[in-house]
């Protein structure tokens, strides 16, 4: 229930001139009030003109936007574009106002990007518009003076692109005086170029740096990996992801006489040097045979671990069992591999040892079957603390996901379920694992009747609670979807590359 002065700041913010006019007037401590109130209204002439005349030495965006007593609901998943433009705005208004020199930090980080906007406008300014927005502030304040007579230090989580990266660069390394100064906690890299990727992490200041998220379009490989934990260093990293075949030899590298792979014996030293490391994603990377490799160096348990379509082995997977990782796990992906069917015991007691700990487990494509089920309730019953279990991509039938489900039902803690349309919904014979256009073509009716079965079982077990839901393609990416037509293009331009490159080797042989 919202407070007498919650309800009173938004009436008074409701008049947006009135507000600006009486600032001057308002007491100090009334200003996060009327921020929120500001905010949730979407008035941004309102917390434009507050930001301008912000009277504290800290403005952090979270935690003016979570539950509080007098306005409990949480504001955090309104990345609203017209009020984060606003901010940014008010900023560059407070750093040009004479007088006004009480400011030191600005934190924008803690804003959860979700599908779906509550925000009157309804349309989100995402992570990679953000930077966008404040690399260009950056820019145009660059070489004013500071009436503060001190830079305001700007942290932000970071998303760098083709399309930003001379904007973010400059933000980053200025030519001359700045009023802002970028920190950056956390950066996301997505279609650059390995030499970019390095330029821009050696100026966003490393040692500070606690996530990195390497993605999708950056191509790299175990060369560049190497280089760039050599060269750059990341003492304070916590979480790590690198894109798909990040751990491939380079294409000049000959092969050790010995079989030995230096090259990612390297790689894994040099991991084992972050102290503070808890969350890793690998996917897509070749790592048959190299996780004890990769992950025995590790002096920290990771909490996070993806190494969905690794092609690991049993090796690897009884690894993973006995580590002393497994039993601090909370999140797990190890899609893509045929785990019940050729590990069943040792994927199990892998189950058990992560059981007390483990809140998301990811298993698509792993070719679990309607002869699994039975294996499958008693490796996920002891999983008490399980809150998301996806496993899209199986061939399993509408009569098997109904005794999962009931099973399912008895995990206290689980709220998301992502399940496979039943097997019974493709034409006879379908062949797993499906590509883009086989997963769509499906029978409608068939699928919605087995789902209304399945809510039906979560309905009369009393689990209301649980969510189930079939995202055909996945879950939704804020990040990606921000960004898709900046990486069509990417993509266009790395196949007429290699096009050309193709028509240039006949050339040659002919």
């Amino acid at each position: 229930m919202r407070s007498l002065r919650f309800i009173s700041a938004e009436a008074l913010v409701s008049h947006s001139q009135l507000v600006q006019e009486n600032l001057d007037n308002i007491a100090y401590n009334l200003y996060p009030l009327l921020f929120k109130a500001s905010y949730l209204l979407e008035q941004a002439d309102v917390t434009r003109a507050l930001l301008s005349h912000w009277p504290l030495e800290e403005f952090r965006l979270a935690v003016l936007l979570r539950p509080n007593t007098d306005h409990p609901e949480d504001l955090r998943d309104r990345a609203c574009k017209a009020c984060l433009e606003a901010c940014m705005q008010g900023i560059a208004d407070h750093v040009l106002k004479s007088g006004s020199n009480r400011l030191r930090v600005a934190d924008f980080t803690g804003i959860q990007d979700v599908q779906v906007q509550q925000c009157p406008c309804g349309r989100a300014l995402g992570r990679w518009g953000r930077t966008k927005v404040l690399a260009r502030t950056c820019c145009q304040l660059q070489g004013q003076p500071c009436s503060a007579g001190h830079p305001i230090e700007v942290f932000a989580d970071l998303f760098v692109t083709e399309g930003n990266f001379d904007m973010v660069v400059q933000a980053l390394k200025p030519l001359g005086p700045a009023p802002l100064q970028v920190c950056c906690p956390s950066l996301r890299a997505d279609s650059l170029s390995p030499g970019q990727l390095l330029q821009v992490l050696g100026l966003a200041g490393p040692g500070n740096l606690r996530k990195l998220e390497v993605v999708h379009n950056v191509r790299l490989h175990a060369g560049h990996v190497q280089q760039l934990l050599t060269q750059v260093g990341f003492p304070q990293l916590t979480s790590l992801t690198l894109p798909t075949k990040a751990f491939d030899a380079p294409p000049t590298c000959a092969p050790d006489p010995e079989g030995e792979d230096l090259l990612f014996t390297s790689i894994a030293w040099e991991l084992s040097q972050m102290n503070q490391l808890t969350e890793l994603s690998v996917a897509f990377s070749t790592l048959t045979g190299k996780i004890q490799t990769l992950l025995s160096p590790l002096k920290t348990p990771l909490r996070v671990l993806d190494l969905a379509n690794c092609a690991l082995n049993h090796e690897d997977i009884s690894f993973l069992a006995d580590c002393n990782h497994t039993a601090h796990l909370e999140v797990l992906d190890l899609s893509g591999h045929n785990l019940v069917h050729l590990y069943p015991s040792t994927f199990f007691r892998l189950l058990s040892q992560a059981a007390q700990t483990l809140r998301v487990l990811t298993l698509e494509e792993c070719n679990i079957t309607d002869s699994h089920v039975n294996m499958m309730i008693l490796g996920l019953s002891p999983c008490s603390q399980l809150q998301q279990f996806k496993f899209l991509g199986n061939p399993l039938s509408g009569s098997a996901l109904r005794r999962l489900f009931a099973a399912l039902c008895e995990l206290p803690r689980l709220r998301h379920i992502e399940f496979p349309v039943p097997k019974d919904c493709y034409p006879e014979g379908a062949i797993y694992p499906q590509d883009e256009l086989s997963v769509s073509k499906f029978d409608q009716q068939k699928y919605d009747v087995i789902a209304e079965d399945l809510r039906a079982v979560l309905l009369r077990a009393n689990r209301e609670d649980i969510q189930a839901s079939t995202p055909l393609f996945g879950s939704f990416d804020p990040d990606i979807h921000e960004t898709s037509n900046e990486l069509g293009t990417f993509l266009l331009q790395a196949f007429k590359t290699a096009l050309e490159n193709f028509s240039r080797a006949l050339e040659q042989m002919e």
